[in-house]
């Protein structure tokens, strides 16, 4: 008789595990991203994708766990994959100020302002 109730038990107890939502070990994680972490994590995706889904599942545990509790930058992030020897290639961007608003260093060099051509 306690053989079958716990039986029972163990049938429901698989049910219940069945019945809960398989966790996306990435979708939760970007929920902990912070500042650029998002664009980083995007392109080891594309530039690394096993080795990145891997990193994804161990970061994913240790945020679980506990053991990181805080948000993850993406400078941090970046850190990361490059001390595992995964130089993730990212878009540099140079701003410069002219007529009081920034636009690109390519644009600056490209169009030279009226305020250049009167040094001339």
């Amino acid at each position: 008789m306690q053989k079958n109730i716990s039986s029972k038990q163990e049938v429901d107890r698989r049910k219940s595990d069945a019945g809960k939502p398989v966790e996306n070990p990435r979708g939760y994680l970007v929920t902990k991203l912070g500042f650029r972490g998002l664009e980083v994590l995007e392109n080891a995706e594309s530039q690394f994708p096993n080795e990145t889904k891997i990193i994804v599942a161990k970061l994913f545990e240790l945020v679980k766990n506990g053991e990181i509790n805080e948000e993850i930058d993406g400078g941090q992030l970046l850190a990361l994959f490059r001390s595992v020897g995964l130089y993730v290639r990212m878009e540099t961007k140079i701003n410069v100020e002219q007529d009081g608003k920034f636009v690109s260093l390519t644009d600056k060099l490209s169009n030279p302002s009226s305020s250049d051509n009167d040094d001339n």
